[in-house]
């Protein structure tokens, strides 16, 4: 009976191959925080055409040929963040406290006895490009679909027959069947049930109940990054840039559901035969999902910018980024808790582990979004700048796949799901003395998701278990700063507000050819970060 072989059956290796990645990991992986120096993060980022900074030089690398002397700097981040999920029935708050090292670098700056070439200059950097440190969880109440009918509806639509689920004496699902894995895992904790021939869910006429959810995440992006650049005759300053970054991301999630009046599998005595059989009926079903993954790996990008100052006034610059290559290792574990309590019937409850803790290894290849970035800077006076910038990020482009070819499911998904981003920033900066300088900034940037996504009209390709994604609107920044400079010594503090809204789905939800649809519980989303960020630095 399938009570006694849950632990072996929730993962095995071959489900990685089926999908051990999907267009959200690839979004996930491609975005960049506004992350640097406090200068450049009190102007919101908008350097293309300032440079002269040791983080401004990844956003655009012909800023290395604005330096005249050697650059050494660190920045150190304070981060408090808060996550609120909000439902119909309830509002969750979620703080955060974390301590990061933004920027380190060092710029060396060659003077030549040349009015062409004044200058070349080299420098190493690193950059936290991107954090994935968040924790927010919720409660979505009085649900009208459940998880385990979402995976009824997957399993019928496939035709995917019981042979293929169910474990024989010399049958694995997972090795030998063609069934989809997570197919398999919810056949095999009774999550569906074969009735008349098609497979049921939980959640039948009068089934009530509510939805848990909690996700906790770990890990970034690192940049690594070699410049090299100079100026010509004091007007065109350009920059080439080689990078390495270093992803690590841990993700924990947890969903659960508590039904009451449910279609329940359990267990009935037979007092004549002394034997226990299995029926379906009605009771309380209670069930966790928890899956835990780790994704690793290493990936190399290339990077030219160039700065142009026709009249000491006016700045343009421009900057192309090639999509970063990653090789990316993927860990992942999951386990089941159930709890199934039929009327008059022997309950089903266990708790079941990957394969007594077994973590199983994919290993696939990414590609992130091209990019490019334009950006005018007026210099007004001797004390003021201000700065305009706009990025245009190609979402549509990201792409995945391993050794034997493309992922071609995947990267359908992308472009179903992602339309290019569109990213705007303005920074000021004025001078109160030889000394000290007052900073401000803003920036917006438009959200990557199509309109059938975010509208829930689109049936969700997904990898975690139990299937959870998250859409995400537009992203603004709004930043203040101050600067003091001392011969060759600088120190720069910067306070950043970063707001982003998003919408949690437990699930895909079920769009019909009829143009009626089943959606999965959703809970709004509010991320806010607060951060204080401090540059010591010295010129030389």
């Amino acid at each position: 009976m399938r009570k006694y072989i849950i632990v072996s059956t929730l993962l095995l290796p071959m489900a990685a191959s089926l999908m051990a990645q999907s267009a959200f990991d690839l979004y996930q992986y491609s975005q960049r925080d506004m992350r640097g120096t406090a200068r450049y993060m009190s102007m919101a980022g908008a350097f293309t055409a300032l440079g002269g900074d040791l983080s401004a030089i990844n956003l655009n690398p012909g800023g290395i040929g604005i330096y005249r002397s050697s650059d050494v700097g660190i920045t150190l981040d304070f981060n408090i963040g808060s996550s609120t999920t909000e439902s119909s029935t309830s509002k969750v708050d979620t703080d955060r406290f974390k301590f990061y090292c933004n920027n380190a670098g060092y710029v060396g700056a060659s003077r030549l006895d040349s009015d062409v070439m004044p200058n070349i200059n080299w420098g190493f950097t690193y950059n936290r490009a991107a954090s994935f440190n968040r924790h927010y969880r919720g409660v979505v109440g009085n649900i009208s679909n459940s998880f385990s009918n979402y995976m009824a509806g997957v399993a019928n639509n496939n035709g995917t027959p019981v042979e293929d689920l169910a474990f024989g004496d010399y049958f694995d699902p997972y090795i030998d069947g063609n069934a989809g894995w997570m197919e398999i895992l919810a056949y095999n904790s009774y999550l569906i049930n074969m009735v008349d021939g098609r497979y049921q869910g939980l959640m039948g006429n009068g089934t009530t109940g509510s939805a848990t959810f909690e996700t906790i995440e770990s890990g970034g992006v690192d940049d690594f990054t070699f410049n090299f650049g100079g100026n010509l005759s004091n007007v065109l300053y350009w920059g080439v840039s080689i990078g390495i970054s270093s992803i690590e991301h841990n993700i924990d999630t947890y969903y659960g559901e508590n039904l009451q009046n449910a279609e329940v599998i359990g267990y009935y005595h037979d007092q004549s035969t002394g034997q226990d059989y299995e029926q379906l009926g009605k009771g309380s079903a209670d069930y966790e999902v928890h899956n835990y993954s780790r994704t690793t790996g290493t990936g190399v990008n290339f990077k030219m910018g160039f700065i142009f100052k026709p009249i000491n006034e006016l700045r343009l610059g421009f900057a192309f980024h090639t999509p970063t290559y990653y090789s990316l290792t993927n860990e992942y574990i999951a386990d089941v808790r159930f709890n199934y309590n039929g009327e008059d019937m022997i309950p089903i409850n266990d708790i079941s582990y990957l394969n007594e803790g077994y973590i199983d290894e994919f290993y696939y290849n990414m590609r992130t979004p091209w990019r490019f970035t334009a950006g005018a800077a007026a210099v007004i006076g001797q004390s003021g700048i201000l700065s305009f910038d706009y990025e245009y990020v190609g979402n549509q482009t990201m792409y995945a796949g391993d050794d034997y070819g493309e992922f071609s499911d995947v990267i359908n998904s992308v472009k179903d799901y992602y339309k290019p981003s569109h990213i705007f920033k303005v920074g000021a900066e004025y001078k109160l003395t030889s000394n000290f300088s007052v900073r401000a900034g803003y920036s917006y940037q438009t959200s990557a998701s199509t309109s059938t996504v975010s509208d829930g009209w689109d049936n969700i390709a997904t990898t975690l278990l139990p299937a959870s994604y998250e859409v995400e609107n537009n992203l603004q920044h709004i930043t203040f700063g101050i600067g003091y400079r001392y011969n060759r010594f600088y120190t720069d503090l910067a306070f950043v507000h970063r707001d982003r809204q998003s919408e949690y789905h437990a699930f895909s939800p079920v769009v019909y050819t009829d143009g009626s649809r089943d959606l999965a519980p959703t809970a709004k989303m509010n991320n806010y970060d607060n951060q204080i960020v401090w540059t010591l630095g010295i010129r030389f």
